[in-house]
C-alpha cells in the first residue's frame, strides 16, 4: 500500500513539474503549494514527505534542487541573485597603487560591483567594501583570497564580514594614492 502511495506521489510530482510553463522568468514552486494541490489531496502526508525528500524542478534552462526536512521549505539554498554586501580585511602590500588598481579593475570594471576601499595610509591593512549580486560578490571574495597579485605583491585576506547592503555607492571607488 505504501509503495502505491509513493508511486502516485512521484507521478503527481512529474505532472506538476511538467505543467509549469517554461519561460525565462524564474518561478519557485513551494512544497506547501505542492502539498495542497488537488491532484495530491488523497495522498497521505507521510508518503509525500518521502516523495519530496529530494525533488528537482526545472524551469527553462534553470534548475534547482530542493532539500527539505520533513516537508519544510528548502534548507540552505541561497539565491545567487540576492543583493549582498561583504567587508573584506586584507593585509600585506595593499597600500601600493598597483594592488589598488587591480582591485578597482576586478570589482568595478570586470564584475560591476559597487563599494569602496579604504584610502592609503602607513599600515599594512586595508578594508574593501563591496555590494552586488551574491554570485558576483562571492566570486570577488574568491579572487581576493587568491592572494598574490603581480610579481611582488604579497596579500592575504584576514577576515570577511557579511554586511547589510546600503546602496550608497554608485560605482566602485578606490584612491590609488596618485594625485
Amino acid at each position: 500500500m505504501n509503495s502505491i502511495h509513493a508511486m502516485l506521489a512521484a507521478i503527481a510530482t512529474m505532472l506538476l513539474i511538467t505543467a509549469v510553463p517554461s519561460t525565462s522568468a524564474f518561478t519557485v514552486l513551494e512544497p506547501t503549494a505542492l502539498r495542497t494541490a488537488s491532484t495530491m489531496a488523497s495522498i497521505p502526508e507521510s508518503s509525500m514527505n518521502k516523495a519530496f525528500a529530494r525533488q528537482q524542478t526545472t524551469f527553462g534552462d534553470r534548475s534547482r534542487i530542493y532539500r527539505m526536512a520533513d516537508g519544510d521549505a528548502d534548507v540552505g539554498v541561497a539565491d545567487p541573485n540576492e543583493m549582498v554586501a561583504r567587508r573584506i580585511v586584507v593585509t600585506g602590500d595593499v597600500q601600493g597603487g598597483y594592488y589598488r588598481s587591480c582591485v578597482a579593475n576586478e570589482a568595478g570594471r570586470f564584475r560591476r560591483l559597487k563599494g569602496t576601499m579604504t584610502p592609503p595610509d602607513d599600515s599594512k591593512q586595508a578594508e574593501i567594501y563591496v555590494e552586488g549580486k551574491r554570485k558576483v560578490v562571492d566570486g570577488f571574495v574568491r579572487w581576493c583570497k587568491k592572494g598574490n597579485v603581480g610579481l611582488s605583491q604579497q596579500v592575504k585576506v584576514e577576515e570577511v564580514f557579511d554586511e547589510v547592503p546600503t546602496g550608497l555607492h554608485d560605482t566602485f571607488a578606490v584612491d590609488t594614492g596618485r594625485e
